[in-house]
């Protein structure tokens, strides 16, 4: 019986942080075995904030590095580059033809990021959501690992995928195969280290408010040191009043390997001064041997660059084959 497709994706922009790693990277490393892992770099996306041309392709090499170190292994996945396949670009544009314009003006992330970019935003920070629609929907997954924060998008991409089979398929013969979330519990929401109640994110100007998984045990150790907290001594999950603390208590649970029950007991008495040590110690140990991983993999290019080229063989193959389906599904003449 053949296994399950899972699919999924990050923006090569800026370095890659915790939130990534235990919101998104290690739980397709933990899964892996049981699926057929589709996953890639969305450097379309990139580009739909400002962004630095001479950093964008070395930084999706470091997010494909990254996967690897991290355990991603190539018996079970499929690793390429989103703009290597052109499959992606023009289902986005097929489905930008029978997509309503409210659909995407409601989205809630175009409305936060709009408010920052002003009189700057563009047309693709709007359609972001439908090239997401088309990157997910080219490799038909059964599942797609989503934060909590992404559960709207995925919906999106259900919404234009029943509107497209609805209209050019039969319900009996449908064109696109609709996926399901697959949403983590525990790490699904990685909150930043100066507010948390907000997101761990790239864009942030604050390299206070997250940890890179690249960071030295030098500097992990200082951004612990500053990092937010409150004056209750004893630590505790859970607490809406002390979202400092639950995120922090998160972030030890995950990096340890420990039960929410154990963290619990073990830290009910703690002040900051004991357990910011005991995190900061916890994050070394588990990013030490990624890091290592990573600069090794990074210094040979010719087996990176190898990588990348079987993943956009193999993804290209998927990917067509679903492109011509909706192609001739909309009625275009096939090339001979």
């Amino acid at each position: 019986m053949a296994k399950q497709r899972v699919l999924s994706g990050i923006q090569p922009t800026g370095d890659l942080h915790l939130g990534n790693y235990l919101g998104a990277i290690r739980n397709w490393v933990e899964i892996q075995e049981n699926y057929d892992s589709f996953l890639f770099m969305a450097d379309l996306h990139a580009i739909t904030v400002p962004h630095d041309p001479a950093q964008l392709a070395n930084n999706t090499y470091k997010v494909a590095a990254t996967y690897l170190a991290s355990g991603i292994s190539l018996d079970y996945a499929t690793i390429f580059v989103q703009s290597h396949i052109s499959a992606h670009s023009e289902l986005a544009w097929l489905f930008n033809c029978i997509t309503p314009l409210n659909w995407l003006e409601r989205m809630i992330q175009f409305k936060e990021k709009a408010i920052k970019q002003g009189e700057d935003v563009s047309v693709g920070l709007l359609d972001y959501p439908v090239l997401q629609a088309a990157d997910i929907l080219l490799y038909e997954p059964d599942l797609v690992p989503v934060g909590e924060d992404q559960k709207q998008h995925l919906e999106l991409t259900r919404d234009i995928a029943q509107r497209f089979n609805h209209k050019f398929s039969s319900e009996e013969n449908p064109v696109l195969k609709v996926p399901t979330p697959l949403i983590r519990k525990e790490g699904a929401r990685v909150m930043s280290l100066t507010d948390g109640t907000k997101k761990m994110s790239k864009s942030d100007p604050s390299e206070l408010s997250r940890i890179n998984l690249l960071d030295s045990p030098e500097t992990i150790t200082q951004k612990i040191k500053k990092c937010k907290t409150d004056p209750t001594r004893g630590l505790e999950f859970d607490n809406p009043d002390r979202p400092e603390c639950n995120n922090l208590l998160t972030l030890y649970m995950l990096l340890s390997g420990q039960s929410k029950e154990a963290v619990a007991q073990e830290c009910a008495d703690m002040g900051w001064g004991q357990f910011k040590p005991l995190l900061t110690e916890t994050t070394i140990a588990a990013l030490t041997p990624i890091q290592e991983k990573y600069h090794a993999i990074m210094d040979d290019k010719g087996y990176l660059e190898s990588v990348l080229k079987q993943g956009k063989e193999k993804a290209a193959e998927v990917a067509n084959a679903t492109l011509l389906k909706a192609k001739q599904a909309l009625g275009y003449s096939i090339p001979l």
